[in-house]
């Protein structure tokens, strides 16, 4: 979900139209696109994986101009980019990796702050190592007695919110084995509220942004009509208020709230008997074509 936050940051902050592109164009339909005057942004913790290493080398041949952003320097992928932002992330031992997750986001935020010209995103970036110190020590541990015998939920965001919900039900998935799926607070009313009961858990991200309040209400609302509903935001309503750390810029925000899910979802994992470094099934690098 690093693309998805990072498509969503360059389209508010510079009004350009950014969109992912599925690495199988390259790998397994052998397709070329017009890519001339584009940026194409590669990102990927190992640099190793052959599809994102295909797309990346494609997209060069093909005219944009390729960065790899990887926490590997020498890796594959850095060697078919023009340029590589190094995250400096140290070891990544878990393989449901999150420290590189975050600095992947860091990495994508100072580019865009640099090329937007935006000075107030310039110093909110500067002080991420305070803002993510408070969102390190924010308490949502009511929230994993409440999820015991729970193997399902909904978590919910908006804007850059929406790929930061998509990393959270990941990892419920990858770390608790708890069905977690993401929704746009916007589109969760288009279906899949149906299955939304009494008890049925939800989790609402909601960042100190414009779809605060959408995120918010509807997190509140489910929770008015039975479900058992958290949120991130101080708007009254229904739904339990979890604390969070405000970073005092938009784009921001939503890198504080999942720093401190992580925190929360590593103790729900050993609260349920699991290893959160060691999910069954899964392998630290995964390599797809």
């Amino acid at each position: 979900m690093p693309v998805a936050i990072s498509n969503m940051q360059s389209s508010l902050s510079l009004g350009l139209p950014v969109a992912s592109i599925g690495p199988s164009v390259a790998s397994i339909y052998q397709r070329s696109l017009k890519l001339e005057q584009c940026a194409a942004i590669a990102i990927s913790q190992s640099g190793k994986s052959p599809d994102i290493v295909g797309m990346a080398k494609s997209a060069r041949q093909s005219g944009a101009t390729s960065i790899a952003i990887t926490n590997t320097s020498d890796s594959p992928l850095s060697q078919v980019s023009d340029f590589t932002i190094n995250l400096h992330a140290g070891a990544e031992k878990s393989v449901a990796a999150t420290k590189t997750f975050a600095t992947s986001i860091v990495a994508g935020l100072a580019l865009l702050a640099q090329w937007s010209g935006d000075d107030e995103l310039k110093r909110a970036v500067a002080h991420l190592p305070e803002s993510l110190a408070k969102a390190v020590a924010c308490d949502w541990s009511d929230m994993v007695n409440a999820l015991d015998g729970q193997n399902a939920l909904y978590v919910l965001g908006r804007g850059p919110g929406w790929a930061i919900a998509n990393e959270a039900a990941l990892k419920f998935k990858e770390t608790c084995g708890i069905q977690g799926e993401a929704f746009s607070a916007a589109e969760v009313m288009h279906g899949p509220v149906s299955i939304v009961g009494r008890g049925y858990p939800v989790l609402g991200l909601a960042a100190r942004d414009a779809a605060e309040a959408s995120v918010a209400d509807m997190a509140h609302k489910l929770a008015g009509q039975g479900a058992l509903a958290f949120v991130t935001s101080d708007r009254p309503g229904s739904a339990y208020k979890l604390p969070f750390a405000a970073t005092g810029h938009p784009l921001t925000d939503p890198l504080a709230l999942i720093v401190s899910f992580y925190g929360f979802v590593e103790a729900l994992a050993r609260h349920r008997g699991l290893n959160p470094d060691e999910p069954p099934r899964l392998k630290k690098v995964t390599e797809t074509i």
